[in-house]
């Protein structure tokens, strides 16, 4: 609820206004799980609300799988038994780099080699998968091993946009989340690793279960959550969408307030091949993704991210780098491109870039004069990384 509708509680229990202000500050800034700790709140009133049948409805990290480079990915359970996940990435993957915000980080121009040949299974899973009880933030040590973050947030329960490349596309869509259950995946997080907002460095990626677009009024509500009420800037946001025009040109109404930054998740240089690993584009191809793209005011220095998975042998090859940068050049707009190195996954039938293949992709894109940068496999081994969720509790 954000503050105007605690305000009206408060005021229907015949207190002042202001209290819902304290009710916003308690759990949204202090991160308050439990009535009973509105200490700014008279007794009282505390007993009051907790027998109207109110309480704190944060999402409940229920599972903990640790990455041998540091990421944890988490399944986290909204109002009823289901999960989602979401990802915590200590110093990022890069993907922030070259966007022309205030909060880009230095762009890597090339991928160690170590990156793209973590071990796999025969059927192209991770090779190791460890799980942890969840852990209460006041519980952990009091020591800290990251400078930034990114936090992945989902807006749905499984997708169906069905990328052919994606674990989560099997399992299909089950039901969008709230945005309290959005916003609320964030506030969890940040209390487990005790971030500090304002303080510390912290970035949200709306790229973890779901299309947000396909979901628009409850992602927006809880980005609207996170900016007015957390204090998270709208500058430390992307939203990546696989090109929902009617949810793009709605984005393009909202004020730069509450606007996060805007990926596309492009993953081919045409349209053919776009539908064959994208069947979304059968509805909206490129151009009119583009035309929608076209729409969004800028900020001053802001560029769109085109995000592209690299698939081996399908979509990598020098050529198709140069489509790309036609692509982008023909779009006219303020951009920049990153690279993914596909991460597999068991039951899909693609093939993960070569050393070499990636290298040549991106040196020929930048050799086209476009912005390329490449975004590091975070969680890889723990289907952390990206397309990799799927619930997945075991190896």
């Amino acid at each position: 609820m954000p503050v105007a509708e605690l305000e009206a509680l408060m005021m229907n229990l015949g207190e002042p206004r202001w209290r819902g202000r304290q009710l916003a500050e308690a759990m949204y800034c202090q991160r308050v799980t439990e009535m009973d700790a509105f200490t700014t709140l008279p007794k009282s009133v505390r007993g009051r609300l907790a027998e109207s049948g109110w309480g704190v409805g944060r999402p409940e990290i229920v599972s903990v799988f640790k990455s041998a480079d540091g990421t944890e990915r988490y399944l986290v359970r909204g109002n009823d038994d289901q999960t989602v996940e979401t990802v915590w990435m200590p110093e990022g993957d890069g993907g922030e780099a070259g966007d022309g915000s205030e909060v880009e980080v230095e762009g890597n121009s090339i991928l160690p080699s170590s990156l793209l040949s973590e071990p796999v299974r025969k059927d192209g899973a991770p090779a190791r998968i460890e799980d942890e009880a969840p852990t209460r933030v006041a519980d952990r040590a009091p020591t800290r091993s990251w400078d930034r973050a990114t936090i992945c947030v989902s807006s749905q329960v499984g997708c169906a946009v069905n990328c052919r490349f994606c674990l989560t596309a099997k399992l299909g869509l089950q039901r969008n989340l709230t945005a309290g259950e959005i916003a609320g995946q964030v506030v969890a997080v940040l209390d487990r690793h005790g971030a500090e907002v304002g303080r510390d460095r912290v970035n949200l990626v709306f790229m973890g279960m779901g299309e947000p677009f396909l979901n628009y009024d409850h992602f927006m509500a809880a980005v609207r959550l996170l900016v007015e009420e957390v204090g998270i800037s709208p500058l430390r946001m992307t939203v990546s969408t696989s090109g929902i025009v009617p949810g793009i040109e709605r984005f393009a109404q909202e004020p730069d307030s509450v606007r996060p930054k805007l990926a596309i998740s492009l993953n081919a240089p045409n349209d053919a091949l776009r539908e064959e690993v994208m069947p979304i584009n059968r509805k909206w191809p490129i151009d009119a993704v583009v035309d929608a793209v076209r729409k969004v005011p800028l900020r001053p220095r802001e560029r769109v991210t085109f995000e592209y998975v690299l698939l081996g042998g399908l979509t990598d090859r020098p050529e198709q780098a140069a489509e790309v940068a036609q692509l982008v050049r023909r779009a006219g707009l303020p951009a920049k491109v990153n690279l993914i190195a596909w991460n597999p996954g068991p039951g899909i039938e693609y093939f993960m870039p070569s050393f070499e293949s990636v290298e040549r992709f991106r040196c020929r894109l930048a050799g086209e004069g476009v912005p390329v940068f490449l975004r590091r496999p975070r969680g890889r081994d723990i289907y952390a990384a990206c397309g990799q969720l799927k619930r997945t509790l075991k190896a």
